[in-house]
């Protein structure tokens, strides 16, 4: 049973940890059940309009349009069986100054129909929703077809 669990949680580390080839910074992921590219640099995802206000870190964020930047820092530490590139941080930013920070998972076009069960936004655009009663936000970005995904509090 225990092999079982520790199964299990490979191979979800393995669907939420690959994605595609990035324009900027790319590494060759051995880890993952076939070879992904994954871009290791900075990314603009654009921007999002917040609805309401959310916590982002522990901090708060309040509602209105804000700026995506991914940087090229991984949030550690990794789950076992992913790699750090695929847990990253993005800020919030509004007039070029750092409003807030959270965690983003970024996840291939291959394996997004393993992860959401909503059609992803169209490549270049991102889309805000609110899940599970109101109590959470996503935010999903498409940029050449690799996802990143957001998920924050509402509060």
């Amino acid at each position: 049973m225990k092999r079982q669990h520790s199964t299990i949680l490979v191979l979800a580390c393995a669907i939420l940890g690959l994605t595609v080839a990035g324009p900027l910074d790319v590494v060759r992921a051995q880890t993952a059940p076939a070879n992904v590219d994954v871009p290791t640099g900075a990314v603009e995802l654009g921007s999002i309009e917040l609805p309401r206000r959310v916590m982002a870190n522990g901090e708060a964020l309040a509602s209105g349009t804000y700026d995506l930047h991914v940087t090229g820092d991984s949030a550690a530490p990794p789950a076992p069986g992913q790699l750090a590139v695929l847990a990253r941080w993005v800020e919030f930013r509004q007039g070029g100054e750092v409003r807030g920070r959270e965690v983003v998972n970024i996840i291939p076009n291959s394996e997004i129909q393993d992860v959401a069960k909503t059609a992803p936004p169209a490549s270049g655009t991102s889309r805000v929703e609110l899940l599970k009663g109101n109590d959470y936000l996503r935010v999903w970005s498409n940029q050449n077809n690799t996802h990143y995904m957001i998920h924050l509090v509402v509060g």
